[in-house]
């Protein structure tokens, strides 16, 4: 019974350059796979659920989890070469020319790969925060170790290369406050009561649901323009992602209100004067 046993696992299942491939090393590739399946899920599901009970930052979670798959993975990679009788410091070794040469064919990526493993270790950016870069704001849904991807506010999904991230300069909305202070500028004509216009800017904001600290909403006359009278109404808001709708929905109440108290929004005219010789 062993006997047969033995010849069973030591049948030759394929040869690849006088490397053969025998049931047992077959066996052992396939357990190799699934503990590290397992082990995966179990490391990720202890993880979450502590993040759930203990509160903590899911993002830091995730960049963890990353970095912890990674490892594992390449540690698998080594036992799975070992079961198919590969010594990974001879193949490495042996290998050390032609790495040199991938390497500077792939240098950029091995750049994003490098950054990947600053950003899920540094943890300066994490997922769900509102980033912009390029000019282009998106919110961070996944960190890989090459890339990352981010969902713009036109809900298109943007591969970014990690090393974009890393080495330019990126606008993080996320990272001191879930709340942001931002700004909206309208003129008025000239002759219009200052004070009613502030008071009537403030209300504006003070009425958006999406407003936060609603005490500190402020207007202020921030200059003499050429043809208005300018002013700037602050408020901070935590639905930065969406922003641009939240100043939207002012700006109409803002029309509605001025419409109602006969204040006037100004347009650029330019007046001709002709002279008779």
């Amino acid at each position: 019974m062993i006997e047969t046993i033995t010849k069973i696992l030591e049948f030759e299942i394929l040869s690849i350059a006088n490397q053969e491939i025998r049931v047992l090393s077959f066996i052992s590739i396939l357990l190799i796979y699934v503990l590290t399946r397992i082990a995966l899920y179990l490391i990720k599901k202890a993880l979450f659920h502590k993040t759930k009970n203990i509160k903590l930052d899911a993002g830091n979670t995730y960049a963890l989890y990353k970095i912890i798959k990674y490892v594992i993975w390449v540690m698998a990679l080594g036992l799975i070469l070992e079961a198919m009788n590969i010594k990974v410091t001879v193949l490495i070794a042996g290998s050390a020319a032609l790495l040199v040469g991938v390497g500077l064919g792939l240098q950029q990526t091995f750049n994003d790969v490098v950054s990947g493993i600053i950003l899920l270790s540094e943890r300066s950016i994490k997922i769900d925060d509102v980033l912009e870069i390029d000019g282009d704001v998106v919110k961070i849904q996944s960190i890989g170790l090459r890339t990352s991807k981010g969902l713009n506010r036109d809900d298109i999904s943007i591969i970014i290369p990690n090393s974009l991230i890393t080495t330019n300069k990126v606008i993080n909305w996320s990272h001191q406050s879930k709340k942001t202070r931002f700004r909206i500028d309208i003129g008025v004509a000239y002759g219009s009561d200052v004070d009613l216009i502030i008071k009537t800017l403030e209300e504006s904001a003070f009425e958006h649901p999406d407003i936060d600290e609603r005490q500190s909403i402020e207007a202020r006359l921030i200059n003499f323009g050429n043809s208005s009278l300018d002013f700037q109404l602050l408020f901070f808001s935590r639905n930065i992602f969406r922003i641009g709708k939240v100043k939207s929905d002012i700006r109409r109440i803002i029309n509605k209100k001025f419409t109602e108290k006969n204040i006037t929004i100004p347009f650029p005219q330019m007046d001709v004067h002709l002279h008779k010789k």
